[in-house]
């Protein structure tokens, strides 16, 4: 009888320390679960920087020679296009449409903005074309050193319509 007892005995501790093993191995699983999850939603809560923008939130665009005159160049990591006019400035306008903030692409063809969610349009200087935009684009600071252009996208300037001193000269 002792016999059968104790093989009893050592089945238990068998399927016990089984249990045990299967308990903590899921509760391990369900730790490592967690910390990917947390680790997921800091990064949604704190975004990296794209890997053109410095820490000053300057947009390296590139030389002066690689933007054509009337050329308008997408930038969508800094959310901006750089548009060079006819005359050869630069004006670096948002890629958000004030009407209600939707992206708005740059049509080649016809040669402007089109808003996709309300249809408003806007010329390459970001001039409000057809409504219901109440106002142009916002722009950007653009700065020329040793001819390379730079884009400041800490801060977007609102304004109301175009004005040639808005424009970067070479």
């Amino acid at each position: 009888m002792n016999a059968q007892a104790t093989e009893r005995n050592e089945s238990a501790d068998d399927q016990s320390s089984r249990r045990s093993f299967l308990w903590k191995l899921w509760l391990g699983l369900g730790g490592v679960a967690l910390l990917e999850y947390a680790g997921l939603f800091a990064d949604f809560l704190w975004p990296r920087k794209p890997a053109d923008v410095d820490d000053g939130e300057v947009v390296i665009a590139g030389a002066l020679e690689m933007f054509e005159l009337g050329s308008v160049t997408a930038f969508p990591k800094g959310k901006f296009y750089l548009s060079r006019l006819e005359n050869g400035g630069f004006l670096a306008v948002s890629r958000q449409c004030t009407h209600l903030g939707c992206t708005v692409p740059w049509d080649a063809e016809q040669g402007r903005f089109v808003c996709p969610c309300h249809a408003s349009e806007y010329d390459a200087r970001g001039d409000v074309l057809s409504p219901p935009a109440p106002r142009a684009l916002d722009t950007f600071p653009v700065r020329i050193e040793n001819g390379i252009v730079k884009v400041d996208i800490s801060e977007p300037r609102r304004r109301s319509s175009f004005e040639y001193a808005q424009l970067t000269m070479p």
